[in-house]
């Protein structure tokens, strides 16, 4: 490994040792003496062009140009552009250019093109798809929900708002898969501020990368990640306000705030949240029973849903300078939130719970600085970190069983009828009274080194460590030794990106080594000889490995981009996989291995192509996925699993499954008609199965060949958006939608007994937005489930059933 790092670092120090390249920069101003904020500036010869604009200063520089003669086209809409001719043969060239003021300039006269952000990650050569938040943030649609209709993405939700969620993509799952705020783990943040409960108005965009992910979200997993991207651009003031209403007694509000003071470039941004619902929606379908006090069951029985509130509060402060001598950004913030959950069942609706609920809380100093030109030249600096104070309280002290109309269970005793106690004190086992605390620290360093034009090195490091204290409130011993356990990981990475053949090859290369490192400390009383003590035992363990990958895009013709990545990788298990998760149901297992992956990714990306009034653009992607030791949530062991069965799933844990395998295909096309009319089809499909030939015995193993249970492998959606302009006033902007939604049926255990099977789902989604002429208030009303259709997700637990939501948007973009 060493001997080929030298290599590759000798190899790209002669490319750029051979390269001669300068800067050039300057300042843009108007001829009234006023700087041309976001003027355009087009530096190009026949071998190279590069884009970039004036800063709140005008100012501007481009780095790493080679030697040469240049045209430089420097382009404003209030002003005439200019072009200027130079010939750069020194280090640094610096220029200053007036540009004069026009009441009004032609844009007949210059064609500026340059690629969005979403563009430029497409064509980066990993297979990643990008979800635009922007009309979405004004309808009443959540982080999870826009996820679930993305190309190759399945959520695993256990019923409605704010129960416990799981991302699946393409099969792989759990701790294969990273889920990043900002390029951050988002459990940093703790329960109370996650996907469910961020506001889409706070969110930028969301990447879904499937398989290898770029360097600054380099870390323990081999399935792909989502990268949840927060709005940051305060180049204006203003104020986002929107509350909404709906069914089940559903209210959700949040505010957001941008502010730069342009002088000294100080800035604020923040933004708060609060969602409450009673999640009391009916259920009907085969998951939900009666028992009578004769042990008769009625299934399936009609009833709603209840010991099922949730209410969240969180909100996220940032004050920092933006455009300054010594950082490009510097934030520091707070993150704070809370949540209490009702949990009204475990891990499948046989079994209502009554009083078992949880809190949370969560604390996060949060540090971002980023840097171009760190020390020297050519040289980019990125810091991302938070410190993270969350506390976890569950209780579960009601020993009487329930029904699902809400009634408690009766049996018949001495003639008589009495409630019915359960078995060990409490809803799901023994009565519990818990409280886990949790210090993270997550802290990512990303050094990036542009040795030549279009060859960049970049060197990441990831820290992060989880302290965990479990506390039993109903035991004595516990309260005084608590369980204490300990989980920490560094991994190092090296990427090599470069793009060449006159910019339509682009690659990425990639190697990390990991170290991880778990403890834990039990406490036990012990009796000998009649004589009680406390005995304490330490488990200690550390492993670590080496993994590679790489990507490739190439622009073959036009506008089409084949793309290729492969991935040798280990996924190690988390804290919550190691030490459980009561809350939400799941055991612990302190013997789980790494995961180890080897997968493979070869598509295309097409457009978007452009026939007068028309627009199209299609993508679709090949996988092959091979996991060893693949770490996986399992309800039972297949040889408890007897028909009915179903009652006795309460609880889950993850375990080491074997060898397995999945290879599928997605795709997705839009289409898209005088930028009025917007339509998208997308498909996924797999087949994940178990491909362990022989068991621990070198027996014939009996699940050989079947599909791994609890998860949907065929899925489709299809949405369509039309605008109308100039409806009921002028200048107003009516937004039309229509969303449809489609899961092919799976099996939830082992063995595939008829019991567990779910059926396959139909839902369809319409939806209406008002824009009115003042362009600040928005209205939308969304009716989800349409047909009120039986929808089941996670072994089977029910979703909601036909629901309305009303919502109102106010921007303020005009103050100080």
């Amino acid at each position: 490994m060493a001997k080929h790092l030298l290599f590759l670092f000798a190899f790209l120090s002669t490319i750029y040792l051979a390269a001669q390249t300068g800067t050039i920069s300057g300042y843009i101003m108007f001829d009234n003496n006023k700087p041309a904020l976001g003027a355009s500036i087009i530096i190009e010869n026949a071998n190279t062009k590069k884009e970039t604009s004036a800063n709140v200063n005008g100012q501007f520089l481009v780095n790493n140009l080679p030697f040469g003669n240049y045209t430089i086209l420097v382009s404003s809409l209030n002003a005439k552009s200019q072009t200027v001719k130079i010939n750069l043969n020194s280090a640094n060239k610096s220029l200053n250019i007036i540009l004069e003021l026009t009441d009004y300039q032609g844009l007949s006269e210059v064609v500026v093109k340059t690629k969005t952000a979403k563009k430029k990650i497409e064509e980066g050569g990993f297979a990643v798809a990008i979800i635009d938040t922007k009309e979405a943030s004004l309808r009443n649609l959540t982080t999870n929900e826009l996820l679930d209709r993305s190309v190759g993405v399945r959520i695993r939700q256990n019923g409605g708002i704010g129960s416990d969620v799981e991302y699946n993509l393409n099969g792989m799952s759990g701790s294969a898969i990273g889920i990043f705020l900002d390029g951050l783990e988002i459990s940093t943040y703790g329960q109370s501020f996650n996907l469910n409960n961020i506001p889409t108005s706070m969110i930028e965009r969301i990447e879904v990368y499937k398989g290898v992910l770029p360097s600054h979200l380099t870390g323990d997993y081999a399935g792909g990640a989502i990268n949840v991207v927060l709005k940051k651009d305060v180049s204006q003031n203003n104020i986002n306000l929107a509350t909404s209403y709906g069914s089940f007694n559903t209210s959700q509000s949040d505010v957001g705030v941008t502010f730069r003071e342009k002088k000294t470039g100080l800035a604020f941004r923040g933004a708060a949240f609060y969602t409450y619902t009673d999640n009391s929606y009916e259920t009907w379908g085969r998951s939900t029973t009666y028992v009578n006090y004769l042990g008769q069951i009625t299934r399936p029985y009609r009833a709603k849903r209840f010991n099922n509130t949730y209410k969240s509060l969180g909100g996220r402060f940032e004050v920092g300078f933006t455009d300054t001598k010594w950082a490009d950004q510097f934030f520091v913030g707070y993150n704070g939130s809370s949540n209490y959950k009702e949990i009204p069942h475990g891990t499948t609706m046989s079994v209502p719970y009554v009083g078992r609920f949880n809190e949370t809380e969560a604390r996060v100093i949060l540090l971002n600085y980023s840097k171009r030109n760190f020390l020297t030249e050519n040289l980019a600096l990125k810091v991302n970190a938070a410190r993270s104070y969350r506390s976890t309280f569950l209780q579960d002290t009601v020993g009487i069983a329930y029904n699902w109309d809400g009634t408690q269970r009766e049996v018949i005793e001495y003639g008589e009828r009495v409630p019915l106690k359960t078995l060990l004190g409490g809803q799901q086992g023994e009565k519990v009274i818990s409280n886990t605390d949790r210090k993270i620290t997550n802290i990512r360093t990303n050094l990036g080194y542009l040795v030549a034009d279009r060859h960049r090195l970049s060197l990441n490091h990831k820290y992060e460590a989880t302290d965990r204290e479990d506390e039993d409130l109903l035991n004595e011993i516990n309260q005084d030794y608590a369980t204490v356990s300990t989980i920490s990981q560094n991994i190092i990475s090296i990427n090599y990106e470069a793009e060449t053949f006159n910019r339509k090859l682009k690659t990425n290369l990639l190697g990390k080594y990991t170290y991880n490192h778990t403890s834990q400390t039990e406490y036990d009383i012990t009796t000998t000889d009649g004589v009680n003590s406390i005995v304490r035992k330490d488990t200690i363990a550390t492993n670590s490995n080496f993994g590679y990958g790489g990507t490739l895009s190439y622009n073959a013709v036009s506008d089409l981009y084949v793309i290729a990545s492969t991935e040798n990788s280990y996924v190690s298990p988390s804290e919550r996989q190691l030490y459980g998760s009561p809350e939400t149901n799941i055991l612990p297992n302190t013997q789980l291995s790494p995961e180890k992956n080897i997968n493979y990714n070869l598509g295309f990306r097409l457009g978007t192509l452009e026939f007068n009034k028309h627009k199209v653009s299609v993508y679709s992607n090949a996988f092959w996925r091979n996991g060893y030791d693949k770490i996986t949530q399992q309800a039972v062991d297949e040889s408890e699993i007897e028909e009915e069965a179903e009652a006795d799933i309460q609880v889950t844990r993850y375990v080491n499954l074997g060898k397995t395998q999945a290879r599928g295909f997605e795709a997705e096309i839009i289409y898209i008609y005088n930028n009025r009319l917007n339509t998208s089809l997308n498909f996924s499909k797999f087949n994940n199965v178990f491909k362990q030939e022989v068991d621990e015995n070198n027996n014939a193993h009996s699940l050989y060949g079947q599909q791994v249970p609890n998860e949907p492998f065929f899925t489709i959606n299809g949405n369509v958006q039309y605008r109308f302009n100039n409806i009921f006033q002028k200048k107003s902007i009516l937004n039309t939608y229509y969303t449809i939604g489609f899961v092919g049926e799976y099996y939830t255990v082992w063995g595939q007994p008829e019991w567990s099977k779910t059926p396959r789902q139909v839902s369809h989604d319409v939806g209406i937005s008002y824009r009115f002429p003042s362009q600040k208030l928005i209205a939308s009303i969304d009716v989800k489930n349409l047909f009120n259709a039986e929808i089941y997700d996670n072994y089977a637990i029910q979703k909601p059933g036909r629901a309305i939501y009303f919502k109102l948007n106010y921007i303020i973009s005009k103050f100080l």
